[in-house]
């Protein structure tokens, strides 16, 4: 079984040679002294530690997993002191401010150290993986009080934190919640309620744990608009603990490393964050940033799952492939087999390719954030609001899928433990069902972001890549034709959505993923660009992929939209 390692190289060359992030971001005062260099040293650090640190716990994490008894869970061997190093050696706290703890680094070297995190054990990662939202809801919601108490140490990872949202009758549909929140004549409010499926709501990683949990307060309007958020602590600052209890661990299908709770809030003093009745405001801080996040865990699991076919691809033997002749008792190593080229070079024409997208969407954040030019935020805020959810969904998808196709290069080996790229199959299915369904991140394209200006904002949208297409290019000619047919098939859906108002919810799942092929089609120019620019001699490395999606990905966009189409023409 080969361990994951991050290729860091390829990362850097999609950040640096196709995106020019460094040079983007180094314009912005709040990064004047962030060059390449420092950039490039950060990438390699973060690939040493989760190659040698977090890579291989995974298996362990897996087969033993958390272990909970009487309401205490304990993590797998070796994860509390990994973690221990990863907080003391400042890895959570890239991005976050100076000012709390922080390196105030740019996002995307964060998003680029959760890539890897995800690849090489995700069970580990989903500990920390809430912890820069839950930053941001604190720093930008919370009470100076609560500030003072909680923000430098979720900042700096030495508290963990959770998300408690859902609970046993109320899933996608957090309008539904029931939890409670009673006033105390001190100021601070009695949390009671059960919230389940909660990462992390229990473990032995950190001294204290800072939930963050969406209650409903008396008399409260029914629906979304009635939630408020509340920050319960396991452990209050003088030290006495909270009246939460972890009542079980969900033994699950995947992800065993990571503790899935049920979580008893029995009167738990809590403060409130932010308004009455805008907990959902607060919360969707976090939310979507573990949106981006999870896109990359999709990246980062594919990444891995390819290493381990393609490695096996490259030392087994079996049968002789299609044209290299008929000598008898000769055997060809698989991966030079049509069959399995086609399954290996695919997958890695999604990888690089979210890469592509998921970078430039980790440096728009940074855009939004720091850069003075009012236009500049305007266009940021335009890519990250639809082409987040568009990242969530396919690039969950892929994992899943093609990770099972990865699994087919291994044949009967693939379904056994030993060779581990099973255990990825199973980690990466909850991926396209957490932090919002595949199927709500497509409405939330068509319904909520596409639809209500008739399609405007997407248009800006495709302005901008029609306009950083090459000129000459053939492929660009076919990009173009793309775009003008993504242009046409949303305003059929504008225009017939009147007429059915379930058209847009029937057809969100194809919209989207029409809308991710124009994306991935921009993403591979732009990386063939960089490569006959800076690279020539290196293109042997992206011809194959490059080749696969457009033999074997893009011709989707046809199937997408014919069906689109058809549903159109039915409703009118």
């Amino acid at each position: 079984m080969n361990i994951y390692q991050p290729r860091t190289e390829d990362m850097q060359f999609v950040l640096s040679r196709v995106l020019n992030a460094p040079t983007q971001l180094q314009a912005l005062p709040a990064f004047s002294e962030v060059d390449t260099d420092l950039m490039q040293q950060v990438i390699d650090e973060a690939g040493k530690f989760v190659g040698e640190v977090i890579a291989p716990l995974n298996r362990d994490g897996d087969e033993i997993g958390a272990q909970c008894q009487d309401g205490v869970v304990t993590m797998p061997p070796g994860f509390k002191t990994a973690y221990q190093s990863f907080w003391q050696s400042g890895w959570p706290a890239l991005a976050s401010s100076a000012e709390d703890g922080g390196q105030g680094l740019p996002t995307v070297l964060e998003a680029m150290l959760y890539e890897m995190l995800s690849a090489a054990n995700l069970g580990w990662t989903m500990a920390p993986g809430l912890l820069h939202g839950a930053y941001e809801c604190i720093k930008h919601h919370a009470s100076d009080e609560l500030k003072a108490q909680y923000l430098q140490k979720v900042a700096t990872g030495e508290w963990l934190a959770t998300m408690c949202l859902t609970e046993p009758h109320a899933g996608s549909d957090l309008g539904l919640a029931r939890t409670k929140a009673t006033p105390l004549q001190d100021g601070r409010y009695a949390v009671s309620g059960t919230k389940i499926f909660i990462s992390g709501g229990e473990h032995d990683l950190t001294e204290n744990i800072v939930h963050l949990v969406l209650a409903r307060l008396p008399d409260a309007p029914p629906g979304p608009k009635g939630l408020s958020l509340f920050l319960v602590p396991k452990f209050y600052p003088d030290g006495s603990r909270s009246r939460v209890h972890c009542d079980r661990i969900e033994e699950k299908m995947g992800l065993h490393g990571s503790p899935t709770c049920v979580m008893r809030f029995d009167e738990a003093v809590s403060s409130i964050v932010g308004e009455p009745g805008k907990g959902l405001n607060a919360m969707f801080v976090m939310m979507n940033a573990a949106r981006l996040h999870v896109a990359l865990q999709g990246i980062g699991l594919l990444d891995a799952a390819w290493q381990k076919a393609d490695a096996y691809a490259q030392e087994r033997r079996q049968m002789r492939a299609p044209g290299k002749g008929k000598n008898a008792g000769e055997a060809d190593l698989i991966g030079e087999h049509p069959a399995m080229r086609r399954i290996l070079d695919t997958q890695r024409a999604w990888i690089d390719g979210g890469r592509v997208l998921a970078y430039r969407t980790a440096v728009e954040l940074d855009l939004i954030k720091h850069s003075p030019d009012a236009n500049t935020q305007s266009e940021a805020q335009r890519w990250c609001a639809l082409v987040t959810p568009v990242m969530k969904s396919v690039f969950t998808h892929q994992a899943f899928h093609g990770g099972s196709d990865c699994l087919q290069v291994f044949g009967g080996h693939g379904y056994v433990r030993e060779w581990g790229v099973e255990q990825i199959v199973r980690d990466a299915r909850v991926t396209m069902i957490y932090e919002g369904t595949n199927e709500i991140q497509a409405i939330d394209l068509l319904v909520r972001k596409v639809l209500p200006d008739g399609g405007a904002s997407l248009n800006a949208l495709l302005d901008g890549l029609q306009a950083d297409l090459p000129k000459d290019a053939k492929a660009s000619t076919q990009a173009q034709a793309r775009i003008q047919t993504l242009r046409a098939i949303t305003q059929q859906i504008v225009k017939a959505a009147p007429l059915d108002a379930a058209l847009p919810y029937r057809v969100a799942d194809d919209y989207l993923r029409a809308v991710a092929l124009v994306l991935m089609d921009w993403a591979w120019l732009r990386i063939e660009a960089g490569v006959e620019a800076h690279t020539p001699h290196a293109s042997s490395r992206w011809a194959a992929p490059a080749k696969a999606l457009r033999s074997w990905v893009l011709p989707e966009f046809q199937m997408r939209s014919f069906i689109i189409v058809s549903q159109c023409t039915a409703a009118a």
